[in-house]
C-alpha cells in the first residue's frame, strides 16, 4: 500500500484540474490577463483627471486629442477585459465539462469494482447526490470559480500596486481598510467551528437525500397505512437535523458577514481622514487633488474585488466538502484482481470451511464454517429459516464480497484467483429484488448478453414464458419499461429476469427465489423450461417453497449462518431431520384455508 498522503482541500481540488491541464493553464492566463485588464480604465481616468486638474482654470488649453486617446484607452482596457475573461471561460468550460465526464467515468467504474457489500450498507441517495451534485460541484468550481479565483487572487495584486504607485500615503490607507475587511472574511470562513458547521451541513444534506429516496420508493406503502411524511420518522428526523445544522451556520455569519460588507463598501471612510491631513500641508493643490480625486474613484472598485473573494472561498469550501464525499468512496478498497485470470474446464462449485461477516467484527457472522459442493449437471438447493444465510451463499458465488475465512472455487480454482469479468461471465444471476432499466424490453433482456439477436431474445423469452405479455406491450419487445402503459407485475418482472439469464446461457446458474412472485401454472412452465436450458449447468437454487426443490439432486439446510444437514429430499424425510421439520411446516401452511367460526358471546 503507498504511503503518500492523499491530498485534501485546495490540494486536491487542483490535483483534480489537472485531468485537463492545458485547457487549465490557458484559463489560468487568460483570468489573469482579464484581471489586469480590467483595472486600464482606471488608470486612464486617472491620466484624464490629471490632464484636466493640470489645465485650471484655463480649460481652453486642454488637449482634446490626448483626452480621447485615453478614453480609446478606457475602452479598450473594457473590452479587453470582456474578451479575455470570454476566452478564460471558454477554456475553463472545455476543461470543466471534459473533467467532469472522466470523474463520473472514473467513479461509476470504482463503484462496480468495489464489494456489493459497500452498496448494501451505503444508501443509494447519498451515493446518488455524491454522483450528482457533489462531482457536479467540481464541474462549476472549474467551469465558473477557478477563473474567478486567479481574478481573485491577480486582482488584489494589481490593485496594491496601483495603490502604492500612484501615492504610498493613500495607498497604505486603503490597504489598510482592505486587511481589516480581509481579517473579519477569515473569522467568518477559516474558523474551526465554521469549517465543522460546514462539514456537519454536507452530512445533513446527505442523510436527508437518502431519506427521501426511500421514501419516495415506499411512497405505497405509506399512502396504503393512511401515513404522513411526519410519521415516517427517518425522513422527518433528518429534515429536523438538517433545520438544527442549516439555521445556526447561517446566523453565525450575520454579523462577521454585515460587517465584511459595511467596510468593503465604505473603505473610503480610511481614504478621508488622509486626504484632510494631506490636504492640510499639501503645496501642489492640483497634483493632491488629482490623486484624491482619483482614489474616492477607485475604492469602490476595492468592493467587487474583496466580494469576488469572498465568494470563492465560500464557493470553495464547499467544493471542497462535495471533494472530500467522493474521496471517501474513492477510497474504498475494491476487490483485489490477479494479474492473469485462471481459466477452469468444469464449473463445479465448493465451500470449503467458508466464513463470512458483512462487517469488519468478527463476533458477529453471517456464515461460519461452511462447507458444500454443488456439482456440474446437477442441482443444489439452499434451504432454511430466513436469515440463515441463504442469500449470502448465493451473493458469495459470483464474489459480490470476499470470504473472511476459507475459501470458495470453481472448477477447483478459487474465485479470488479469476478475474472479475471472467468469473461474472461463467455465472447468471436471478434474483428476488429484480432491477429492470428503464429501457425496452429487448434491451433488458439483451443485458445477458450484448452479442444476442432478436430471434435469441424471442428465444429465451418463450422459454421464460413471457413472450406473450410482451406481445400484447404497445410495441412489443420495443416497449419502453417504465414508460406510459408499460408497468409490469412482479411476476413479469421476475421472468424478464429469468429470460436475460437464460440468454447469457452462463454454465453456472443461481437463482435466488426466482419464482417469488409467479403464479403456480407460469412456475411450473418456467421449471420445465429450467430443465431444458441449464442441461449441464451447475444450478444452485435459493428456495423458500420447498416444492419447488423436491427433485434437487443435493439439498442444503442452512441454519444461524451454518450446515446443519445435507442429503436429497427423501434422504432427508427419512432421516427425521430439520429438513423434515420444515417440510412439514410447508406442507400444513400450502393446505391451510381460512374459516370463519361463530363466536358466542357470555350470557
Amino acid at each position: 500500500m503507498s504511503n503518500v498522503k492523499q491530498k485534501t482541500g485546495m490540494a486536491r481540488l487542483m490535483q483534480l484540474t489537472r485531468i485537463k491541464k492545458s485547457l487549465i493553464v490557458g484559463s489560468v492566463i487568460f483570468a489573469a490577463l482579464a484581471s489586469i485588464a480590467s483595472f486600464i480604465p482606471y488608470i486612464a481616468i486617472f491620466f484624464i483627471i490629471k490632464e484636466i486638474l493640470g489645465t485650471l482654470p484655463n480649460l481652453d488649453t486642454l488637449n482634446t486629442a490626448v483626452l480621447i486617446g485615453f478614453g480609446w484607452l478606457a475602452f479598450a482596457g473594457v473590452v479587453g477585459n470582456i474578451l479575455l475573461y470570454f476566452a478564460a471561460l471558454s477554456c475553463s468550460h472545455f476543461a470543466a465539462f471534459g473533467t467532469l465526464y472522466q470523474l463520473r467515468v472514473d467513479f461509476a467504474a470504482h463503484l462496480a469494482r468495489i464489494p456489493l457489500g459497500f452498496h448494501v450498507l451505503t444508501g443509494s441517495g447519498k451515493l446518488r447526490k455524491t454522483m450528482n451534485e457533489d462531482i457536479e460541484k467540481i464541474e462549476s468550481f472549474i467551469a465558473h470559480q477557478l477563473p474567478d479565483i486567479i481574478a481573485a487572487l491577480i486582482a488584489p495584486i494589481v490593485m496594491s500596486a496601483i495603490l502604492i504607485f500612484v501615492d504610498w500615503r493613500f495607498g497604505l490607507a486603503v490597504l489598510l481598510g482592505v486587511v481589516v475587511a480581509l481579517v473579519v472574511q477569515m473569522s467568518m470562513y477559516g474558523n474551526k467551528e465554521t469549517k465543522a458547521k460546514m462539514a456537519a451541513y454536507q452530512k445533513t444534506v446527505e442523510e436527508m437525500n437518502n431519506a427521501a429516496v426511500e421514501y419516495v420508493r415506499g411512497i405505497a406503502v405509506v399512502k396504503a397505512f393512511r401515513q404522513t411524511v411526519f410519521s415516517f420518522r427517518r425522513l422527518r428526523n433528518t429534515i429536523k437535523a438538517y433545520t438544527d445544522v442549516v439555521i445556526p451556520l447561517t446566523f453565525s455569519w450575520k454579523n462577521s458577514f454585515s460587517a465584511f460588507v459595511t467596510l468593503i463598501n465604505n473603505i473610503y471612510l480610511f481614504v478621508i481622514p488622509v486626504g484632510i491631513l494631506l490636504g492640510q500641508s499639501a503645496t501642489d493643490y492640483y497634483s493632491f487633488a488629482t490623486v484624491f480625486i482619483f482614489y474616492l474613484i477607485f475604492v469602490p472598485s476595492i468592493a467587487a474585488v474583496l466580494m469576488k473573494v469572498m465568494y470563492a472561498s465560500s464557493s470553495t469550501m464547499k467544493v471542497q466538502s462535495g471533494v472530500a464525499a467522493m474521496d471517501e468512496v474513492l477510497n474504498e478498497a475494491t476487490l483485489s484482481q490477479p494479474a492473469k485470470t485462471t481459466t477452469i474446464t468444469n464449473y463445479d462449485i465448493a465451500f470449503a470451511d467458508v466464513t463470512f461477516s458483512y462487517s469488519n467484527s468478527k463476533n458477529i457472522e453471517a456464515l461460519a464454517g461452511i462447507s458444500f459442493s454443488a456439482k456440474q449437471g446437477k442441482v443444489t438447493a439452499i434451504v432454511g429459516p430466513s436469515g440463515g444465510g441463504k442469500s449470502t451463499i448465493a451473493h458469495l458465488i459470483p464474489r459480490f464480497f470476499d470470504v473472511s475465512g476459507g475459501k470458495i472455487t470453481l472448477g477447483g480454482i478459487d474465485v479470488r484467483e479469476m478475474q472479475t469479468e471472467y468469473l461474472m461471465d461463467q455465472v447468471s444471476f436471478v434474483f428476488q429484488d429484480v432491477f429492470l432499466f428503464k429501457q425496452s424490453v429487448l434491451e433488458n433482456i439483451k443485458m445477458g448478453n450484448a452479442l444476442a439477436t432478436e430471434e435469441d431474445v424471442v428465444r429465451a423469452a418463450k422459454a421464460a414464458q413471457c413472450h406473450d405479455f410482451i406481445e400484447k406491450l404497445p410495441q412489443g419487445y420495443n416497449s419502453i419499461i417504465g414508460t406510459r402503459n408499460v408497468h409490469l407485475s412482479g411476476g413479469e418482472r421476475q421472468r424478464i429476469a429469468i429470460a436475460r439469464a437464460i440468454i447469457k446461457d452462463a454454465p453456472v446458474v443461481v437463482l435466488d427465489e426466482a419464482t417469488a412472485f409467479a403464479d403456480p401454472e407460469n412456475e411450473h412452465l418456467i421449471y420445465k423450461a429450467f430443465e431444458v436450458l441449464m442441461q449441464n449447468k451447475t444450478v444452485i437454487i435459493i428456495a423458500h417453497r420447498l416444492s419447488t426443490i423436491r427433485n434437487a439432486d443435493n439439498i442444503v439446510v442452512i441454519d444461524s449462518g451454518k450446515v446443519i444437514e445435507q442429503g436429497t429430499h427423501d434422504d432427508l424425510l427419512s432421516a427425521k431431520s430439520k429438513y423434515q421439520n420444515m417440510w412439514e411446516a410447508y406442507t400444513k401452511a400450502t393446505s391451510w384455508k381460512m374459516e370463519r367460526k361463530k363466536v358466542v358471546a357470555n350470557a
